[in-house]
């Protein structure tokens, strides 16, 4: 499986795909209009490790509820990546059963890498 989880409206998320340049077999997910499953979300955290490391404390919705005040749970950080996509770090790059979450250069270096192997 190959998949990109993205924001279309999201300019990094843009400027991350065009440097990854991905194949026609990428499945290119945009989370607003195609809303993250709850299977999803569970196999991103069984690869990513936890579903903090999925979670963008970077959100406007994060400190604008208070959220960033509060001790969360995992199964906190879940239920909020799946009620708003806007707590999702963006951009997800799959590649089989290695993930790439966020848009760190390290991260993106890493997952343009994988990307142009397959």
């Amino acid at each position: 499986m190959k998949k990109i989880i993205h924001l279309a409206t999201c300019n990094t998320c843009q400027r991350i795909i065009s440097e990854i340049n991905p194949s026609s077999d990428v499945v290119l997910q945009d989370i607003k209009t195609d809303p993250l499953t709850e299977e999803q979300v569970v196999a991103m955290k069984e690869m990513s490790g936890s579903y903090e490391s999925l979670f963008s404390k970077r959100a406007q919705l994060y400190r604008k509820r208070s959220l960033n005040e509060q001790s969360l749970s995992e199964e906190d950080f879940k239920n909020l990546i799946l009620e708003h996509y806007t707590f999702l770090k963006r951009p997800v790059m799959i590649v089989d059963n290695q993930i790439f979450v966020g848009n760190s250069k390290k991260v993106v270096a890493a997952a343009v890498e994988v990307f142009s192997k397959v």
